[in-house]
């Protein structure tokens, strides 16, 4: 919402890889850092020079958690060391063999990489979403892979019908 006052999450398109019982755990997407793919290649494999086309691949802010921790959001299809599929025709990956994949040219045609993610424990999301911290919306592969960042909030906005700028702080209980 566009009164997040955390800005860990203000003004922030999250997408909630899982959630169970236990709690949550989501990935900030629209949040590029000044870090490329080029550079966490440089780290891990300075031996190859990383292609020049990796420099124009940004990597952004998942989340405050483990931030030394990558994760790549791409279509399912492909499948690396460590790939687990989510809903939507969506997988996530952790292992390195993704960003070197992705650096070769044979990696996922569409990717989103992030260094750290958000994390809720058992019923600390749905608090937050009852307190009306958080506005909710369908996953839309077009927004993820085809929007340019600093539009995807927007964009999520609205696929709902949602102007953020006309939302209040203010929330209504019956």
């Amino acid at each position: 919402m566009p009164h997040m006052a955390d800005p860990n999450f203000a003004h922030t398109l999250t997408y909630i890889v899982e959630h169970t019982a236990n709690g949550a755990m989501g990935l900030v997407v629209n949040r590029p850092q000044e870090l490329n793919l080029a550079d966490i290649l440089e780290q891990l494999r300075p031996d190859i020079e990383p292609p020049v086309l990796c420099q124009h691949v940004p990597i952004f802010i998942g989340g405050p958690v483990q931030t030394d921790r990558g994760f790549v959001l791409h279509p399912s299809g492909k499948t690396f060391q460590a790939t687990v599929d989510l809903e939507g025709e969506l997988s996530l990956s952790t292992s390195q063999d993704v960003l070197f994949a992705i650096a070769d040219g044979v990696g996922p045609a569409k990717s989103l990489i992030t260094l750290g993610y958000a994390g809720w424990e058992a019923g600390q999301l749905e608090a937050e979403l009852a307190g009306n911290a958080w506005l909710t919306c369908p996953f839309d592969a077009d927004i993820l892979f085809n929007t340019s960042s600093e539009l995807r909030l927007e964009a999520a906005a609205k696929h709902l019908g949602v102007n953020l700028s006309l939302l209040t702080s203010q929330a209504g209980h019956a």
